[in-house]
């Protein structure tokens, strides 16, 4: 382990690495990530009857409106990860989810079409992370955050609300100092602080060689509509925008209660951008005639994970989420589910060595950087047909085509739904692409879209 003296070294036995009753586990946040790793690890230690110690350190409550008790999210849950939830029994409540998504409505310059998900089914939920907005009316809403954590305390864990200020060595154990003083030393240290705040810099001074992933800039707001204006303008769908805007990959307004979320991500958004989008008359015919963007709404530009940590681990220390690797760009709820759980797993059965997380979890790190660099590849793609009006009029038609008949695989709206909500892996997306029955739609349908123009919009 770096960090540490020969004489240090010597003194740790391969048995050292191993978790008894009664030992102790730091998680140094309290998001999705360190919320399902704590979860889990109870979980499968319980089930080995081994009774581990585990600490949540986490300033935030989740339970405050606005910035203090945001954590910076779209909010939307796949619906893969909504099917691993309720196999895991873990029951996303009523008061949790603030709309299920029942389509999308695909947004270019040249036209809409809706897109309603295989067999019909509402799967997808939007969320707040945190209590709401700043500005909301009524809580009427639970924190999705919140409700992991409260999860995660049902099986065990302490939720210390104080901030991990520094992290020391004594005898080869990390030992937790928050900024009241408190903390301890521990058998493990998981690392769940995502990528935006002080934290990364925290981890990268424990002296395990830990370097940051790289990351880019992107733009989340709240607009407080009302139910009913919502419900008349945006529905159940989540509206999404492939517009030819120079350094936009994505963009998205998903309906939520009271309020709408807008969501913009690509390489290094900022508010020249952000204008841009608001202005376009794409977005601008979402919205009521009369909506003017208020001077004072929730908004941020939070930073997200685009290349992992090349190594998330060492000795007696795991790095979880968004500070270790994650998914590109979207379902990263998702990416914090399968890391902390094949963390928790390697723990509780293989041990806390840099061995065993390098046997056990980092083939789970592998795959998913593997699975964003075809991601890059996806989006690649994707960004050619935006810069071409015979592409955009090509893709508008075969999916509006495949959304009116009933009979026949809807590959492109299948291909479209699966990359817009992460409910699939990017190698499957791709995949699908590539078949010579996809190719041969998408060419006929660009080569008919040239000649007779597209389909009518279908809204």
């Amino acid at each position: 382990m770096r960090g540490l003296s020969t004489s240090q070294k010597r003194q740790v036995s391969d048995d050292s690495f191993v978790l008894d009753s009664g030992s102790r586990v730091a998680v140094v946040g309290g998001g999705p990530a360190g919320a399902f790793f704590s979860y889990f690890v109870l979980e499968m230690a319980s089930r080995m009857g081994t009774d581990l110690v585990v600490d949540i350190y986490e300033p935030k409550t989740y339970l405050q409106p606005g910035p203090a008790g945001c954590n910076m999210c779209g909010g939307i849950i796949s619906e893969s990860l909504v099917q691993y939830l309720g196999a895991e029994g873990i029951i996303l409540e009523s008061d949790v989810v603030q709309r299920g998504i029942d389509s999308y409505v695909l947004h270019m310059d040249t036209g809409s079409v809706r897109i309603d998900p295989p067999g019909h089914e509402k799967r997808i939920a939007a969320v707040h992370r945190g209590s709401g907005p700043r500005g909301q009316v009524a809580h009427r809403w639970a924190s999705f955050d919140n409700h992991l954590l409260k999860l995660a305390e049902s099986k065990g864990a302490h939720i210390i609300h104080e901030k991990v200020e520094k992290i020391d060595w004594v005898e080869g154990k990390p030992q937790v100092t928050t900024k009241q003083g408190d903390g301890g030393v521990y058998d493990l240290l998981v690392a769940a602080v995502g990528v935006n705040g002080g934290g990364l810099k925290l981890m990268e001074g424990i002296g395990v060689g830990y370097q940051a992933p790289e990351t880019t800039k992107t733009y989340i707001c709240e607009f407080l509509l009302g139910e009913e204006t919502i419900e008349q303008y945006f529905g159940s769908s989540m509206h999404v925008f492939l517009l030819d805007v120079p350094r936009l990959e994505f963009a998205a307004i998903i309906p939520k209660g009271e309020f709408v979320t807008v969501v913009l991500l690509g390489d290094s958004i900022d508010k020249g951008l952000v204008d841009s989008f608001l202005d376009s008359p794409e977005v601008r015919s979402c919205f009521p005639a009369d909506f003017v963007v208020p001077n004072e709404h929730c908004r941020c530009f939070p930073s997200i994970n685009v290349k992992g940590s090349p190594q998330p681990y060492a000795d007696r220390v795991v790095f979880v989420g968004d500070c270790g690797e994650n998914r590109l760009y979207k379902d990263g709820i998702g990416g914090d589910y399968r890391t902390a759980k094949a963390a928790a797993k390697t723990v509780v059965f293989e041990g806390v060595s840099a061995d065993a997380f390098r046997r056990y979890y980092a083939p789970v790190c592998r795959s998913l950087a593997t699975d964003n660099a075809i991601g890059k590849i996806v989006f690649m793609v994707t960004g050619l047909i935006k810069k071409f009006g015979w592409a955009r009029r090509g893709m508008l038609r075969m999916v509006a085509l495949e959304q009116r008949s009933e009979a026949g695989k809807r590959r492109m709206s299948g291909v479209l739904w699966d990359t817009f909500t992460g409910s699939a892996s990017y190698r499957s997306v791709f995949q699908r692409t590539l078949h010579p029955v996809f190719l041969g739609r998408l060419v006929w349908n660009c080569l008919a879209a040239l000649g007779r123009g597209r389909p009518s919009e279908s809204r």
